[in-house]
C-alpha cells in the first residue's frame, strides 16, 4: 500500500525533467505529506506535455459519490497472498474501478519520497523511503474524471498502482510496494498506442538498491502535518515518542535542487 507520499514542487526541475510546459500558475505547494483528497501534479497520457493537479484518491466516472481509491493492484483480486513469486493474471484489467484507466487514464505520479511502514504497525511505525541519488521518480499512476450530479463539480483524480514487495518495503516489513517507473519507461507509460500486455509489463516491483528508508515521526500519521520536518530521521527504539532523538543535521537528499535545499526550511511557514 502507498497512501503518502512527498511531492516538493519545483517547476524547473520538472519542465526539464519531464519535457513539460511551464504552467501559467502554480496551483499546488510543497506537500511533504501528500494524503487522500489532497492535489498533486501528475502528467497524463492525454496532456503529457502539462503538469495538471489532480485530487489524490480516484473516484471513477460511473460512481454516484466520491470513492478516493489510493492505490489499485496490479494482480487485482488475485495473489491475495501476496506472493513475490506470482506470475498469473494481472487482474486490474478487469477490475470494474480500474479497467478503463488501465487501458486509456494512465498517468505519472510525480514524487521526492513516500511513506510506509511494517505489515502490522502501518504508519504508527514510518518510515521515508527515497532515491538516494536522484531529485524525483515517477509512480505509475491512473486516473478518471467524475462528475457530480448534484454540484455539477468536476473532479479529477488518480490512484497509485501497487505490486508485490520490493527490496525496500522487504527491509522494513511491509508486504506490498508502489510501481515505481523505470525512467525509460515514463513515456511509455504515457503512451496511448502501447498495447495492454506491454502495460501490465510494466506493473512490477523496482529492482536494485537504489532506495533507502529513514525512520521518521509518527506524526506522518496525521493528515493535517504536512511540513519537511516530517522527513527528519528519529528513532523508532523510543517507548514513548518516535521523535524524542531526532537528528539536528538533516540533509534533504534528493528533494530538489540545491536552491530548493537552501529554501525549504525558511519558505514551509509561509506555504502551510
Amino acid at each position: 500500500m502507498c497512501g503518502r507520499f512527498v511531492q516538493v514542487i519545483d517547476i524547473e526541475l520538472f519542465v526539464k525533467r519531464f519535457s513539460v510546459k511551464q504552467p501559467s500558475e502554480i496551483t499546488v505547494r510543497d506537500n511533504f505529506n501528500v494524503a487522500p483528497g489532497d492535489l498533486a501534479y501528475v502528467i497524463t497520457n492525454d496532456k503529457p506535455d502539462e503538469l495538471q493537479a489532480f485530487q489524490f484518491g480516484l473516484t471513477p466516472h460511473w460512481a454516484k459519490k466520491p470513492m478516493y481509491l489510493i492505490n489499485a493492484r496490479s494482480e487485482g483480486d488475485f495473489n491475495k497472498e501476496n506472493d513475490v513469486n506470482y506470475s498469473g493474471e494481472l487482474g486490474i484489467s478487469k477490475k470494474p474501478a480500474f479497467r478503463t484507466s488501465i487501458k486509456s487514464r494512465r498517468c505519472l505520479v510525480i514524487a521526492n519520497g513516500y511513506f510506509e511502514g511494517p505489515e502490522k504497525e502501518r504508519l504508527s511505525k514510518p518510515f521515508h523511503i527515497h532515491k538516494k541519488n536522484e531529485e524525483v521518480f515517477t509512480f505509475a499512476g491512473i486516473w478518471d474524471t467524475w462528475a457530480n450530479n448534484t454540484t455539477g463539480e468536476v473532479v479529477h483524480s488518480f490512484s497509485i498502482i501497487t505490486t508485490v514487495v520490493n527490496d525496500v518495503t522487504k527491509q522494513i516489513g511491509h508486504h506490498r510496494s508502489p510501481v515505481i517507473l523505470d525512467k525509460k519507461d515514463e513515456r511509455k507509460w504515457l503512451d496511448d498506442s502501447l498495447p495492454l500486455e506491454e502495460v501490465l509489463g510494466l506493473l512490477k516491483p523496482y529492482p536494485g538498491n537504489d532506495f533507502k528508508a529513514d525512520p521518521v515521526s509518527i506524526r506522518v500519521k496525521d493528515p493535517k502535518n504536512k511540513g519537511r520536518e516530517l522527513l527528519i530521521p528519529v528513532d523508532h527504539g523510543s517507548t514513548t515518542k518516535y521523535d524524542s532523538t531526532v537528528k539536528k543535521d538533516l540533509k534533504l537528499e534528493g528533494m530538489g535542487r540545491n536552491r530548493r535545499k537552501e529554501d525549504l526550511l525558511g519558505r514551509q511557514g509561509k506555504l502551510f
